[in-house]
């Protein structure tokens, strides 16, 4: 059985495949009871980490150890092999295999007497997930969490999976030990091919040719993508669906940009059923991590900070660019949601709420906190349950199971106000009242689900960002004083002296080396912060990082960015991630900030270590657009006018906001109200005017006073 959430599939290194599937296959023999006599005392040492997952784990009878050096030393001095789970607080699977197997006493008597077992919060440490991830995908074709490994002492991979029901455990690891003990150097020698193709996946040849980018590459790789599209519900035509912000914010700037109305009403067609669907809390607000359905409605219940922080940002954008107010009220209703249940005192921003809670009878159940029965919505919604029932589907549309439903949209307000003659204010008004009076019922009444409440640095950033597009779309001042604040507390807890990162902040300590996507996501958070506040600090801020990051991460080789610094400890594989996902990739991210900055600055260094990065994964995009998308959009600065808007004088900010109430994805901003030194300012200041300067590639036009002239030189 394997029911959690898959990783996208991929296999690159086809010519392993009939060596990978040799180790699972021996492992699937059937093994004989387990021996009750070797029971013992255990020492979890859990106890002692702040992780939230890992001390979720910190009273299981496994022996379970953290991942550090120590653990690693012991597992060579015992000559044990490793056992490494990994996960995160609001799996859900986790929690079933959790129960099932390693709060059982004889499991964990067998693992305890010839493993040593570490367990590992992914989110805290994405190395060693990444490192494990791939050789388990290797070998299987799939990967997903929890994700069980088994590992040499010096922790080269020889065996691993998923999810495994409490006896497909048992009679793995019992293969596993024995062939271990009977056979040890046929998993050295699988060990040893296994990690050269660990090694292998990942490697981004530099591209010899000369950068050239073409509109042609784009159009083909959209060609291809549109094929896997569901016109009828949005998204990808397949279960589970993903929301994948990043996608649909490169295809919503590129229909733009082109003017393809077809592309467009997919797009919007795609925002609008994830708005009215399950996955978006009706009540409460924020999203969901993805839908085991075509049509958005049932949702794996956790709640990612990520996703809604880039939800946020992408549901501002596409209100700009279309002036739909389902899209306004998703990213108030979102923000709002952010604020009350997921923002710490001092600012920073939770990781995530967990996809269980406790039920009625007192037992964890996945959703239990976000479903409904009908008396239960009876009884709250009073004499408006009719209109509630039709708005929010609570019909054969929206049930569920065990007579539960999740509330889900299938009509605009347009729509639903014709049919029951109603007004907009109306039915805005109900609208209201329904979810205060459904939220404090669930907040009174059913328990919570479980909070992750550690802070990590590269989604905070990717909050920040959000923030900031709300705030330049909609001019909320409290959306940019949340985002001040979180980058405030960035700036004073987790940034280091010596111009480094630390990746989580938790009860006042911040620890562990921060990865390249901490850095490149709070690098574009601090760019996005200079945009909409002309405060100069937060861009040099973000240059202080670039300049740490490519001392620290780049490959010369390549320009790429390993995913760890060079001060991190080694590992067996050393990974440069490249391909977007429900997060885009770290380089993706990077290569889009050294892009901004090499405007902003005049860096040739920057200028070229930008080309070359887009470059080296020219051949990949036509083949997997999807997993491309934030390179393409990248890319479309390179095939399509990329204007430089600076703004100088004492009405700048004025001008801004009104620069800002109009869709232009292709562009960066500086302002100043005053003579600055900085590159891009430089000679551009004449007191007491206000000057507006269109330019491409540092080419400029003549400046014009208004945003509308500015706006004319862009169109023409």
């Amino acid at each position: 059985m394997v029911g959690l959430f898959f990783v996208r599939i991929f296999n690159p290194m086809k010519v392993w495949k009939s060596l990978f599937i040799i180790i699972p296959a021996l492992l699937l023999w059937s093994c004989d009871g387990q021996n009750t006599s070797d029971m013992h005392e255990y020492t979890n040492d859990l106890i002692h980490e702040t992780s939230p997952y890992l001390l979720q784990h910190a009273h299981n009878p496994v022996d379970w150890k953290p991942w550090n050096e120590e653990t690693l030393a012991l597992a060579k001095k015992e000559n044990k092999l490793l056992l490494i789970s990994i996960g995160y607080s609001s799996c859900h699977w986790c929690h079933v295999m959790e129960h099932e197997s390693f709060e059982d006493t004889l499991v964990a008597n067998f693992m305890n007497k010839h493993f040593i077992s570490v367990k590992v919060d992914r989110e805290e440490r994405p190395d060693v997930d990444n490192v494990y991830m791939n050789a388990v995908q290797l070998m299987t074709g799939r990967g997903g969490w929890p994700l069980n490994a088994v590992a040499l002492p010096d922790g080269r991979p020889v065996w691993g999976g998923t999810y495994f029901p409490k006896d497909d455990w048992m009679h793995s690891l019992k293969q596993v030990a024995d062939l271990y003990e009977s056979e040890p150097n046929t998993l050295v020698e699988y060990a040893d091919k296994l990690s050269s193709g660990l090694k292998a996946v990942g490697v981004v040849k530099p591209n010899p040719n000369k950068p050239k980018f073409e509109q042609e590459r784009i159009v083909n790789a959209i060609g291809n993508w549109s094929k896997y599209w569901d016109a009828r519900q949005g998204g990808l035509n397949r279960a589970p669906k993903f929301m994948m912000p990043n996608n649909y914010h490169f295809l919503l700037r590129y229909a733009q940009q082109t003017q393809d109305e077809e592309l467009l009403e997919y797009v919007n067609t795609t925002l609008e059923q994830i708005a009215y669907g399950g996955v978006n809390d009706h009540v409460g607000g924020g999203f969901a991590r993805y839908s085991t359905d075509t049509k958005w409605h049932i949702p794996h219940f956790e709640k990612m900070l990520y996703d809604n922080a880039q939800l946020v940002s992408l549901y501002s954008d596409a209100y700009l660019a279309t002036k739909n107010e389902l899209y306004k009220e998703t990213v108030y209703q979102t923000l709002d949601f952010v604020a009350r249940e997921m923002t710490t005192e001092e600012g920073g921003f939770y990781s995530a709420l967990d996809a269980d809670s406790t039920n009625k009878e007192g037992k964890l159940e996945e959703g239990a906190y976000y479903v409904w029965t009908k008396e239960e919505l009876q009884t709250l919604v009073g004499e408006d349950f009719e209109l509630f029932s039709d708005y929010y589907n609570v019909n054969s549309y929206g049930k569920w199971e065990k007579d539960h439903y999740v509330l889900i949209r299938d009509t605009a307000d347009s729509t639903f106000i014709e049919k029951h003659k109603i007004d907009q204010s109306s039915l805005d008004a109900k609208k209201k009242q329904w979810k205060v009076d459904l939220l404090r019922f669930r907040e009174s009444d059913k328990a919570k689900p479980r909070l992750d409440d550690k802070v990590l640095t590269g989604w905070n950033g990717l909050m920040i960002k959000g923030y900031v597009d709300a705030y330049r779309v909609f001019g909320e001042e409290r959306f940019l004083e949340a985002a001040l604040k979180n980058a405030n507390f960035i700036t004073s807890e987790v940034m280091r002296t010596d111009g480094g990162l630390n990746r989580t902040y938790k009860d006042g300590k911040s620890t562990i080396n921060a990865y390249l996507e901490d850095y490149a996501a709070t690098i574009d958070a601090f760019i996005a912060l200079f945009e909409v506040t002309t405060d100069t600090v937060w861009l040099e801020r973000s240059k202080v990082l670039t300049d740490y990051t490519i001392t620290h991460f780049q490959n010369p080789e390549n320009s790429m960015f390993y995913f760890t610094s060079d001060e991190d400890q080694s590992l067996i594989s050393r990974n440069t991630e490249y391909e977007d996902n429900v997060i885009p990739a770290s380089n993706s991210m990077m290569a889009k900030n050294i892009f901004t900055l090499s405007h902003y600055y005049l860096d040739r260094n920057y200028t070229n270590t930008a080309a070359s990065m887009l470059n080296n994964v020219q051949e990949d995009i036509e083949k997997s657009p999807m997993s491309f998308s934030n390179w393409l959009d990248l890319m479309l600065n390179y095939t399509n006018p990329y204007y430089e808007l600076v703004v100088v004088g004492p009405d700048a900010p004025e001008r801004l906001k009104e620069l800002n109430a109009v869709y232009l994805p292709n562009k960066l901003i500086a302002a100043s109200t005053t003579a600055s030194k900085q590159e891009i300012f430089e000679g551009r200041f004449l007191e007491g005017e206000t000057l507006i300067y269109v330019c491409v590639n540092n080419a400029c036009k003549l400046p014009v006073r208004t945003i509308d002239e500015a706006l004319k030189l862009i169109e023409q």
